[in-house]
């Protein structure tokens, strides 16, 4: 992950779930009352879930197998020392994310998984992704320390949010705000990518400037803004699309009552 492509690969990850998310629980919370769209939903949930393991799959095998990765290997030939720790670090982020997608299948398929072991799974994979990140950033300058700290702000309070569903299931306002701030990871990943690794050859920012760790915090927040803002336009459109087809629905209902009337109207008349 020590370059750009390695942000943005779990930067996408958390962008496109985030996103994902900012579409699914608004329809979800509008189509409440609807019986058949609880089934959906449930299968929406299963193939979430193998999406998730998929990507963490793809995650785990860049990080092993890139031309400089360890490739299962964490000790040194001469067994004296260890081998891209940082790749398996990530690794084992992409494997409980891995892990929260095969509860997920479990939790939605055939068999009897109780209720809120799969929140309980995703708020653990998230919290070790906290976890890990915390103790890979010691003794580094102090641009990359506080833009990755940062980070670990998101990341907690997102573990929280979903420990907080495992109790309070299908609450929307949590939905919400976890979906926000998994838009902020995918968001950040990137943005730490262009800081400390600019593509393109791009001019590198001072890491000890005390300047751009203000700046940075500054950037933080607007991205918190524009993570909230997307999802509360999402909650919008969401919205008009389920009152428009409300609509067509209704006005179909009363349109096929009128011609039912005229039937029975017609019929009767015919028996006289």
């Amino acid at each position: 992950m020590a370059n750009f492509k390695g942000h943005a690969l779990p930067g996408s990850f958390f962008l496109l779930f985030g996103l994902w998310w900012s579409l699914k629980y608004p329809l979800k919370f509008l189509s409440k009352k609807n019986k058949s769209s609880r089934l959906c939903f449930d299968r929406v949930e299963l193939i979430e879930g193998v999406v998730k393991a998929i990507f963490s799959l793809v995650g785990i095998l860049a990080e092993q197998f890139v031309p400089d990765g360890p490739h299962l290997h964490l000790l040194s030939q001469d067994r004296q020392s260890w081998v891209k720790l940082m790749n398996w670090q990530h690794s084992t982020m992409y494997l409980f994310f891995g892990m929260s997608g095969i509860v997920d299948i479990f939790t939605y398929s055939s068999l009897r998984i109780p209720v809120g072991i799969d929140r309980l799974m995703l708020s653990l994979a998230v919290f070790m992704e906290g976890f890990l990140f915390y103790f890979h950033v010691h003794n580094r300058p102090p641009l990359d320390l506080h833009i990755h700290s940062l980070m670990l702000t998101a990341v907690f309070g997102g573990s929280l949010v979903i420990m907080l569903e495992v109790f309070l299931r299908d609450n929307i306002v949590l939905e919400l705000f976890r979906t926000s701030l998994a838009i902020l990871q995918g968001t950040w990943f990137w943005q730490i990518g262009f800081v400390l690794y600019p593509p393109n050859g791009g001019p590198e920012w001072n890491e000890n400037d005390h300047g751009n760790l203000m700046f940075i915090t500054l950037c933080f927040c607007w991205h918190f803004a524009v993570a909230i803002c997307i999802v509360a336009v999402s909650y919008t459109l969401v919205c008009w699309f389920v009152q428009i087809r409300s609509k067509r629905a209704s006005a179909l209902e009363m349109e096929q009552l009128g011609s039912s009337e005229k039937n029975s109207l017609l019929s009767g008349s015919d028996m006289e």
